[in-house]
């Protein structure tokens, strides 16, 4: 997916925003489906194993390299019911909200058969330069932040999983957030990061809504993201959502800057 330039944006109609910054239809059972966008080359996907047979991440094309690792990293979420997943020889049991990193150079990885219920792995890759070995995190050992107020509707607890203090990656910084009952805004007042670029996937929403804010802070547009949809937020982008009920999202950001605290405030003032 190519990203439009900012003025382009604030002459879209809003079919052309959708088309440009919501993904969808990223989980099919026993498929992995992939999205390569511009984002720093960032490429967002889903993975739903079967129980009749494992699954083998694909080789894209669009990578130009022998095997979908070789000179990428990858993180990966379960959303889904408990399941396994091999990187090379390891293999790792992922709890629903567990977080595993895989490095570079790992020519093998599988979605293994699910025994019970459904695994569904949200995916997120980015460029790499050195390899680093797989490790898996959960919400217990992954260091938490709290966020927001009642009073703004907005309480909110951060999981932070591939991060410098965490789990180490070479540019990957990924992790969720979730709300409190009865919060509905994340990220208000917003900001922008301007020395890299994210990707924002919404879950947990039922059959709710979160009207996802995104453009320049003078131009804002705004996208109506359902349940496992994603957006995306280019680095001169603000992103903030309020949706009609609590939900979860993971966030997820490659580019120049690993620091979570890296951002550009912007003012409730200069928005328009």
């Amino acid at each position: 997916m190519a990203t439009p330039r900012p003025a382009e944006v604030a002459r879209m109609t809003g079919a052309e925003v959708r088309d440009s910054f919501l993904v969808s239809g990223l989980f099919e059972p026993g498929a992995v489906r992939m999205v390569l966008t511009g984002l720093d080359r960032m490429a967002l996907g889903g993975a739903m194993p079967a129980a009749d047979g494992d699954l083998a991440l694909p080789d894209p094309p669009e990578f130009g390299t022998r095997f979908f690792t070789e000179r990428r990293e990858l993180g990966l979420i379960n959303i889904g019911d408990p399941g396994c997943v091999s990187a090379g020889d390891a293999r790792f049991h992922l709890d629903r909200l567990d977080c595993l990193y895989i490095g570079s150079g790992q020519e093998r990885v599988v979605f293994h058969a699910a025994e019970t219920g459904q695994p569904v792995y949200y995916l997120l890759s980015c460029p790499a330069h050195r390899s680093l070995a797989a490790k898996k995190t959960s919400p217990a050992d992954s260091r938490t932040l709290q966020a927001g107020d009642e009073e703004h509707s907005s309480r909110r607890r951060i999981v932070q999983c591939i991060h410098p203090d965490g789990v180490e990656s070479c540019q990957l910084v990924m992790g969720y957030t979730e709300l409190a009952p009865g919060s509905v805004w994340n990220t208000m007042p917003p900001h922008t990061h301007s020395r890299r670029s994210e990707i924002y996937f919404y879950f947990d929403l039922t059959d709710n809504i979160v009207v996802h804010l995104l453009g320049e802070p003078g131009h804002t547009r705004h996208l109506i993201v359902r349940d496992r949809q994603a957006a995306l937020s280019p680095p001169w982008s603000i992103h903030s959502g309020v949706g009609t009920s609590s939900y979860r999202f993971i966030w997820g950001m490659a580019g120049e800057n690993q620091e979570f605290g890296d951002m550009d405030p912007v003012s409730l003032e200069e928005l328009k």
